[in-house]
């Protein structure tokens, strides 16, 4: 019986508990050629992973000098200049880190059984060299997909990122320039760029609150056009696949006809329950919004690139090999819209929100929103990007879906008729949200997030005098609506949330188009129409105004202060209510008229201006800057879910 019988019966899955296996005997003693034979065959992986399922820990202690012997036989194999036998011992090794963290997660006792802890720092440094020499080099595909998964794989070994002992490793010998790399080339970020993007955003999250991350200081500083196009580009191109994935559900509903068939549609593309696991975790897009919010907060390099049209976004599968036609379809159609000039990562971006915001019943979505609405605030804050958002010359037309509501008889979507500066879409989103979350369980966290987003915008409008062309109308609608919300809902509300926060949010945005309006509003004729909003609405202010002096004069409520804060604030809509009613009232005695059109309410404002008095509000275009450390529960608890996201649905080897 040859040698190579004997290597077909020492499969890679011979794991048991025999006495050979127990002392670690070397299955090459007597057979030279052994392991470079053994590699030749392709492993197994799912029978690896299964057959070290099976294992007690106490047997798998006892296998650790085999495991050692293996893995170290696999690292030295990957530098092989056979790149057959390189795959077959990356995989291999794949197989094996995956079944130990599965029964370990403890990092030391993971570094234990792959090389041993003395050999440890020498083999991870030499394995992570060779790593580099292959995504760098000219080598064959295959092995630059496999080391690329050898990496996710240690990237992703414990649900807590920070707590990964292997990621230590790639802190001190980086691969941070090799993923630069890929991103930078057009044909590797084609095949790998996903991949790269993935390990860029867990990597850059590693201990991120406890010291220096390299990686994150790198990205921060990272000034390589091709680069952070090339990111842009796999993080745009994901996002659309999604958008277009949704408009194509809510159309057809749509054609029905049927109101309930859209509730339905957009339940069901939301639903937790999808027979389709993997285009259900596909739609979260959870690892691409960590991406695109660390390249937003950390690069203003970035702000750049997500402005900009993007012609040759490509998908991570667009190989041809890996293509279905339906596949090749979308991405054709995706690429066609990015080439023309009439999308960028942006337009994307805004019209992916609009999806994501429809869904709000479960913490897990609620959460998704967050990130969205922080990467919103995060560009919002940019003095760049909003010069370039509020450029008259630099429009789009932007997709923004909108909430299915009996209520309402709209569009399954809203396209604005014209291209428009990006800022308009930006407030038509946020109004959108504010129409739509008025609920029983209020979001009180994204209302602050959306209401920040707007004084933002608003406030870079006042600082640089730039007068945007919108309906303003629109937005005081539906900031006055949600205060009536409140209104109606107070003795539920009051008591378990600071409601008032959000109302002082609010009239601090009334606040600043009565105190600066005149200077951004796009004609005298839009200031008017927000005294006329003010005036015909009087009632929900006098109320609101009420309830803040109620709760200001309880001794042991909570919110206080901000009840406080918020009867301050109202003193010049008050005086403006105080100083028209009585001009209104005598309009119409002496005209016998009542009640007034709107025509005859806005004749009366223009005629008592003069004689109106308010207080000089300081500090309205003044905002607490994004800052992350106050989040930092919630972005480790979003990295950990982007670590189960990569453990259940990531392509298999």
């Amino acid at each position: 019986m040859g040698p190579n019988s004997a290597i077909k019966r020492t499969t890679k899955t011979e794991f048991d508990a025999n006495s050979s296996t127990l002392e670690g005997e070397d299955p090459s003693v007597g057979n030279a050629n052994f392991w470079d034979e053994f590699f030749l065959l392709k492993p197994k992986l799912n029978n690896i992973e299964l057959e070290m399922s099976k294992l007690s820990v106490e047997q798998l202690m006892a296998l650790q000098p085999r495991l050692n012997l293996l893995l170290c036989r696999c690292h030295d194999t990957m530098s092989d200049d056979k790149s057959i036998r390189a795959v077959n011992a990356a995989q291999t090794f794949c197989g094996i880190l995956k079944g130990i963290y599965a029964k370990t997660p403890l990092s030391e006792q993971v570094l234990h059984f792959v090389f041993g802890l003395e050999t440890s720092d020498a083999k991870f440094q030499s394995m992570i060299e060779q790593i580099n020499i292959h995504l760098n080099g000219e080598f064959p595909q295959t092995l630059k997909s496999v080391c690329l998964k050898l990496l996710l794989v240690m990237a992703t070994g414990t649900d807590n990122v920070s707590s990964n002992k292997l990621l230590e490793y790639l802190m001190v010998h980086s691969i941070h320039e090799t993923l630069i790399n890929i991103l930078s080339n057009v044909s590797l970020r084609k095949l790998f760029g996903h991949e790269a993007v993935m390990l860029l955003t867990l990597l850059v999250n590693y201990r991120k609150f406890e010291s220096i991350n390299p990686y994150m200081v790198k990205l921060s500083i990272l000034d390589d056009e091709l680069a952070l196009h090339g990111f842009g580009q796999v993080v745009g191109v994901s996002l659309a696949e999604f958008n277009n994935r949704f408009a194509a559900e809510i159309q057809e509903a749509h054609s029905r006809g049927i109101i309930s068939a859209l509730t339905s549609a957009v339940g069901s593309f939301f639903s937790p329950e999808e027979v389709d696991s993997k285009s259900a975790s596909i739609r979260a897009n959870i690892g691409m919004l960590l991406a695109l919010y660390e390249a937003a907060h950390l690069n203003r390099n970035f702000v750049a690139t997500i402005t900009q049209a993007q012609a040759d976004l490509v998908n991570k599968k667009s190989a041809e090999d890996s293509m279905t036609e339906e596949t090749k379809d979308t991405e054709d159609q995706i690429m066609s819209d990015l080439s023309s000039g009439s999308s960028n990562l942006l337009v994307t971006f805004l019209e992916y929100c609009s999806i994501l915001m429809q869904e709000t019943k479960s913490e897990a979505s609620c959460n998704t929103v967050k990130l969205c609405f922080i990467i919103l605030s995060c560009i919002c804050e940019d003095q760049y990007a909003n010069s370039l958002m509020h450029d008259a010359n630099f429009v789009f037309s932007v997709t923004l879906h909108r909430m299915p509501m009996r209520h309402r008889k709209v569009p399954p979507q809203k396209l604005s008729t014209s291209p428009r500066p990006l800022a308009c879409a930006f407030l038509d989103l946020m109004v959108e949200f504010l129409v739509s979350h008025m609920m029983k369980k209020l979001p009180l966290e994204l209302h602050h997030l959306c209401l920040g987003i707007i004084h933002r915008l608003l406030a870079y409008q006042k600082r640089s005098r730039v007068r945007l062309s919108f309906p303003w109308s629109d937005l005081w609608s539906s900031l006055i609506a949600l205060l009536k919300y409140l209104l109606a809902n107070e003795a539920n509300m009051a008591k378990r949330l600071n409601i008032f926060s959000v109302c002082l949010q609010v009239i601090n945005v009334f606040n600043l188009f009565i105190t600066y309006g005149d200077t951004f509003l796009s004609d005298p004729a839009s200031y008017d129409c927000l005294y006329y909003e003010i005036i015909r609405m009087h009632d929900v202010f006098e109320g609101l105004y009420s309830m803040a002096l109620r709760y200001s004069s309880i001794e042991n409520n909570e919110f206080k202060d901000y009840a406080l804060k918020l009867t301050h604030a109202l003193v010049n809509i008050r005086a403006i209510i105080n100083h028209f009613s009585p001009k209104i009232e005598q309009y119409m005695a002496a005209n016998g008229v009542s009640p007034l059109t709107e025509e005859q309410v806005l004749e009366v404002v223009r005629l008592n201006y003069q004689s109106l008095t308010l207080k000089l509000q300081e500090s309205l275009d003044q905002y607490e800057r994004y800052s992350e450390k106050p989040h930092q529960s919630f972005f480790t608890q979003m990295v950990s879910f982007l670590y189960w996201k990569l453990q259940m649905f990531f392509p298999p080897f």
